[in-house]
C-alpha cells in the first residue's frame, strides 16, 4: 500500500492507521533525512523476523533503532555527561550513535559488547510515526541483496519493493545519503562513517 503524507505537516489521522499496523507486526517503508528506510516496532518480535529474513541479515548483526528525543534515548541506552552535552548538541540529525544498550533492549538488538545503534531523525514524518507509535522503530536502508541504495522515488521504491512490505508512505523524493555513525562508549567519539551528519564536532 502506498500511503502519501505530507512531508513538512504529516497529517495524524493518516499516520494512526499505520501505528496500528506496526503494532500488529507489519514493515513500514518511510522517509527519513537520510534516505528511505524500513522498519517496524522495536518490541515486535514478529516483526523483526521477517525484517531479518527481508533483508538477509546475520543475527549476529542488528539493526539501528529510532527514539522521538533524547530522553527516549535514555531509556534504552546508558548515556554518560559527555555524551549527552554532544547529543544534545546534534540532535535531531542525520547521525546515529552506538551507545552502551540497557536491559530494556531486546536482545536481538544489542551486539556482543551489549552495545546499540540509536537515531533520532529531523524528519517530521519519521518524528511523528515514532512519537505515536510511543516505542523506538528499528531502521535499515531498502537495499535488498547487498545493492547499492540509490532510490529516491516513492512510485520506483514501490516497485522495487513490490510486496514485501506492508506499507509504503509516500513523503515525496528523498535522496540517500547515509547517516554519519559515531561511537560514543569510550571517553572520547570515535567516528565510524563519515556520512551526512557534519562530523566536525566529534573530532
Amino acid at each position: 500500500m502506498l500511503l502519501e503524507i505530507n512531508a513538512e505537516n504529516p497529517q495524524l489521522r493518516l499516520i494512526e492507521p499505520v501505528i496500528k499496523q506496526m503494532k500488529n507486526g507489519a514493515l513500514v517503508c518511510y522517509p527519513t533525512d537520510t534516505g528511505y528506510g524500513i522498519g517496524c516496532d522495536l518490541f515486535n518480535p514478529k516483526a523483526i523476523k521477517r525484517l531479518i529474513q527481508l533483508k538477509k541479515r546475520p543475527k549476529k548483526k542488528p539493526f539501528s533503532f529510532m527514539c522521538s528525543n533524547l530522553t527516549h534515548i535514555s531509556q534504552f541506552a546508558h548515556v554518560s555527561n559527555s555524551a549527552y552535552r554532544l547529543l544534545k548538541r546534534n540532535l535531531p540529525g542525520a547521525y546515529t550513535f552506538v551507545l552502551p544498550g540497557t536491559k530494556l533492549v531486546p536482545k536481538i538488538m544489542a551486539t556482543k559488547q551489549k552495545t546499540v545503534g540509536i537515531r533520532v531523525p529531523a524528519h517530521p514524518i519519521c518524528k511523528l510515526l515514532i512519537e505515536t507509535l510511543g516505542n523506538p522503530i528499528i531502521n535499515t536502508s531498502i537495499q535488498l541483496d547487498g545493492e547499492k541504495d540509490s532510490l529516491s522515488e516513492p512510485l520506483d521504491i514501490e516497485q522495487y519493493l513490490r510486496n514485501r512490505v506492508d506499507v509504503i508512505i509516500d513523503g515525496g523524493r528523498v535522496f540517500p545519503d547515509p547517516s554519519s555513525i559515531i561511537d560514543l562508549t569510550g571517553d572520547y567519539p570515535v567516528i565510524l562513517r563519515e556520512g551526512k551528519g557534519d562530523v566536525t564536532p566529534f573530532r
